[in-house]
């Protein structure tokens, strides 16, 4: 019997976020008597559980812990890495999708003897000040540092890798795949779940993503500010938690908005809210490929998206583009223009455009134990 393949997945945190999601639902389609994955993650020895850990021990997944890189411990940081690879050989691929540190720690389990290193580049940008400076500049030369170098898109390829890795055909361009039928549109479960909620006949726009900079939602706030001026049977259901959701909540309450917009925190099951929406809103500064644009879309949601998401993430005629520099009363005109519509069942179209991660799994095993990523 061949040995077990152990996948190494280097991130920030196994909580609820895009690459995580993606991650987990690549995790499932394994056949764990042959691939297991494994993770490493950033915190103290005092971090709280995360919200992917349970699923991952069940499944049979360790989970190791680096200090925090914090730019100032760079010595300790490379510390702790060369002592973690010292103590695990076991891998036969160790994939980095926190390209900020993929520098340092990848040169650094290829040389403890990892025969296959990866950098994933899951993001089209970086937040500003010093954070920012410091992630570009650890970045620099990272297509020489990995065996393999994969992005969600060009434009997360080309911000991680550069433009020369990119004309060079060093970066792997492998979009962001979703369990596609868990969340294709359902009438009944709509209807369920709206009574649940007790949305009844009321205009409902839905956003997914946490609470940070990137996302931009105090933006979103203003545009559905607009949008009640015309609707006010309009609601906005907000999934997520982050940082920022106290100085959100506070900007709802100066606008009188407190009973319309929900915030619903983490969800286990988001594909049941997407049923419960109407439309889709993503007003991000940035993104690399938006797995709850893809999620959106095999929902059959019509979606109104900043400018600045790639259109490599557009997989149905549902998506309209819109520039952020434009007035929150104009994406509030666009989204009431096309409030009505036929929802449709769009699991063909997401699986044909290569989104469901039943196919992309066949390809990514194919890697995992040849080293092949021709299937990817």
């Amino acid at each position: 019997m061949a040995e077990m393949i152990r996948v190494l997945h280097v991130l920030g945190g196994v909580g609820l976020g895009g690459a995580e999601s993606r991650i987990m639902d690549l995790y499932r389609q394994m056949d764990r008597s042959q691939i297991q994955f494994d993770f490493l993650v950033h915190g103290s020895t005092a971090r709280k559980p995360e919200y992917y850990e349970e699923e991952i021990k069940r499944l049979g997944g360790r989970i190791y812990v680096l200090p925090k890189f914090r730019v100032y411990n760079y010595l300790a940081y490379r510390k702790a890495v060369r002592d973690f690879f010292r103590q695990h050989h076991e891998f036969r691929v160790v994939q980095g999708h926190m390209t900020s540190t993929a520098g340092i720690y990848l040169p650094v389990a290829k040389k403890s003897g990892i025969p296959v290193t990866v950098a994933h580049s899951r993001n089209a940008g970086v937040v500003k000040g010093p954070k920012g400076v410091a992630t570009k500049f650890f970045r620099r030369h990272l297509a020489k540092k990995a065996d393999h170098c994969f992005a969600c898109s060009a434009l997360a390829g080309e911000d991680a890798f550069g433009k020369e890795a990119m004309k060079a055909g060093r970066v792997k361009i492998i979009h962001n795949a979703i369990d596609a039928g868990r969340f294709t549109y359902d009438a009944r479960k709509r209807a369920v779940v709206r009574a649940r909620l007790d949305l009844g006949e009321k205009l409902v726009l839905g956003h997914v993503g946490r609470f940070d900079y990137q996302k931009n939602h105090p933006y979103l706030i203003d545009i559905f500010a607009r949008l009640c001026e015309s609707r006010e049977d309009a609601v906005l259901l907000l999934l997520g938690e982050g940082a920022d959701q106290d100085k959100i909540r506070e900007k709802c309450r100066m606008l009188g908005l407190e009973e319309k917009v929900r915030f619903l925190g983490n969800q286990k099951k988001t594909e049941d809210y997407y049923q419960a929406m109407d439309i889709f809103v993503l007003p991000s500064f940035f993104e690399g490929l938006p797995g709850v644009l893809v999620e959106a879309q095999a929902a059959g949601l019509r979606c109104f998206v900043s400018d600045s998401v790639t259109r490599e993430a557009q997989a149905t005629d549902l998506v309209t583009y819109l520039s952020i520099e434009q007035s929150a009363q104009t994406w509030a005109e666009h989204i009431l223009a096309e409030a009505c519509y036929e929802r449709k069942d769009t699991y063909q179209t997401m699986r044909e455009a290569g989104f469901d991660v039943r196919t992309q799994a066949a390809g990514y095993r194919l890697f995992y134990q040849k080293g092949d990523s021709s299937g990817l």
